[in-house]
């Protein structure tokens, strides 16, 4: 870059760096202009290109600079399967040709995604919160607007715009109160131990945030079922407490045993010390259904052994095997007398993303936690404080699940119609994937009795593990892998939950409609057929 009219001045480096800011912007640098143009020598631009290469440092943040406990977090229902997924969808728009014409995401509960209709009345009620004007249409019933007026009242300026307490509305609470009584047969709710929750998971990950302390033998233990929802194996390492495994009984249709329970507690007493029990009832991988007296040994463990119960119950409304009842740990724990409801500390948690409803974007939930010492309690509402609130349309949603319409009112007739067909068409949903799975030779797939997943048990040959070792994958992730590349059905392999060595699984949603997962399951046994013929 030579000298001249409206060239670069000021020496040759003053030169470099103009030019090589210029570069970097996108666009070439001033210089003397020939016949309309702009003419750099090579040289000139490998110049400023070095300079402007020196010019930038390190970045402060990598990933040995990183916070180590976030990056041992694993979160398998979003994980490297599901990002394949998107490259594959990437793909597909740009026409590139594959055995399939899209992507079936089965790999996470997400039931409006699958085509599942919202239901009416939820809806309403939002959108009247949302847009208060609605209030004057005669397109809405009565008591929708009963409900949307009774939630602005109780919101800032009446508006679902304004933060609320961070515990959520008082009136909202006050509704979960009365549903719990209900629930449990008359069992007493107090709204004060109410918290609303962006979802149930963050109300899983205050409690545990609270509850992790100490160092070395006395870091916190956190027991956590196996197989497991992966929320809880991240939030425990992101906050870097210890996990504790006990194993659910695949032979006995998942079901949890009290011997294991004290063969993981008494295992983990050597290294950290366990002061929660994690328990997921309906079961999500598994669908299992605890009964009455699991929970009852259950409680009486964590008694004993003076443990922290959190009971997540999100599928409380997905319960379809015969002989299968949905018991809350809050009221068996109740019904078990004095000495256990006035001891046992329990959090017990609840969503509008799962049951009949799936509105998971709203991002809805609650927690209730009883026999939290009065100290805590404040420290609690403190650091839930620290996120100002739940999402506010999302506490109207989870209102409305906790107050639907009753008889009598104009919106039951078809609320109840819409409620009984989502849960059951999951019921026949649940039964199809059972039976179809269980005539794939190499397959086996316990009753699905709750929740809306399956998680069925693979065999996979030995040639096809030592493959999956040389593509340094698990096993199930790389029959996953396999499974998305030539079908398009994209499931999360059993490593990501977790599983007893030497076996292998993945899970996969029944939220599709009936006719598009009967296709879905016809793919997964032609592709199983395959796999097995390929690597027997």
């Amino acid at each position: 870059c030579g000298r001249g009219p409206g060239g670069c001045r000021g020496g040759r480096t003053d030169m470099a760096l103009r030019c090589a800011a210029s570069l970097a912007a996108g666009r070439q640098p001033r210089g003397p202009r020939r016949e309309g143009t702009v003419r750099w020598s090579s040289a000139a631009k490998a110049s400023a290109v070095k300079i402007n290469e020196k010019a930038s440092r390190e970045k402060i943040l990598t990933l040995e600079s990183m916070n180590p406990q976030v990056k041992a977090v694993e979160y398998a229902v979003r994980g490297p399967i599901v990002l394949k997924a998107g490259e594959i969808e990437k793909e597909l728009r740009k026409g590139i040709k594959k055995p399939f014409t899209e992507v079936i995401k089965a790999n996470i509960g997400d039931a409006h995604a699958m085509g599942q209709r919202p239901i009416t009345f939820l809806r309403q009620v939002v959108a009247l919160c949302t847009y208060p004007n609605l209030l004057d249409s005669p397109s809405f019933p009565e008591d929708a607007k009963k409900r949307a007026r009774r939630i602005l009242q109780g919101c800032g300026g009446n508006s679902l715009g304004s933060y609320t307490a961070s515990q959520g509305i008082n009136c909202i609470r006050e509704d979960v109160a009365s549903y719990i009584e209900r629930r449990d047969g008359g069992v007493p709710a107090d709204p004060d131990n109410i918290y609303l929750t962006t979802g149930a998971s963050d109300g899983i990950s205050a409690i545990l945030k609270i509850l992790v302390s100490g160092g070395g033998k006395s870091r916190t233990g956190v027991m956590i079922p196996i197989p497991q929802y992966p929320l809880y194996s991240a939030a425990i390492s992101e906050l870097d407490a210890i996990q504790v495994n006990y194993y659910l009984d695949e032979e006995n249709c998942w079901a949890l045993n009290v011997n294991e329970l004290r063969r993981a507690l008494n295992e983990a007493k050597a290294y950290c010390n366990p002061k929660v029990l994690c328990i997921i009832n309906p079961g999500n991988p598994t669908g299992q259904v605890q009964n009455r007296k699991c929970i009852e040994d259950v409680i009486h463990f964590a008694w004993e052994e003076k443990l922290f119960l959190l009971a997540d119950e999100v599928y409380q409304d997905n319960v379809y095997s015969e002989g299968c009842q949905f018991h809350s740990f809050k009221k068996i724990l109740y019904e078990m007398g004095p000495e256990y409801y006035n001891n046992v500390e329990l959090a017990s948690f609840h969503s509008t993303s799962k049951g009949y409803m799936g509105e998971c974007g709203y991002r809805g939930g609650y927690m209730e936690v009883i026999n939290l010492h009065p100290e805590i309690k404040g420290q609690l509402v403190k650091l839930l404080s620290v996120r100002l609130c739940p999402p506010v349309s999302g506490q109207a949603a989870m209102d409305i699940v906790v107050n639907p319409p009753v008889p009598g009112e104009e919106s039951y007739a078809q609320f109840i119609k819409e409620k009984e067909s989502v849960l059951n068409n999951l019921a026949k949903k649940a039964k199809l994937t059972e039976d179809m799975f269980n005539k794939i030779p190499g397959v086996h797939c316990n009753p699905l009795q709750g929740a809306m997943y399956a998680f069925p048990r693979i065999f996979i040959p030995p040639k096809a593990i030592e493959e999956a070792k040389a593509h340094k994958m698990a096993p199930d992730m790389f029959y996953c892998m396999k499974l998305l590349e030539e079908t398009g059905i994209c499931v999360v392999p059993g490593s990501g939950f977790g599983q007893r060595e030497g076996t292998y699984h993945f899970r996969i949603t029944i939220l599709p409609p009936v006719e598009k997962l009967k296709i879905l399951l016809e793919k997964v046994k032609d592709f199983h057929i395959k796999f097995l013929e390929k690597y027997a």
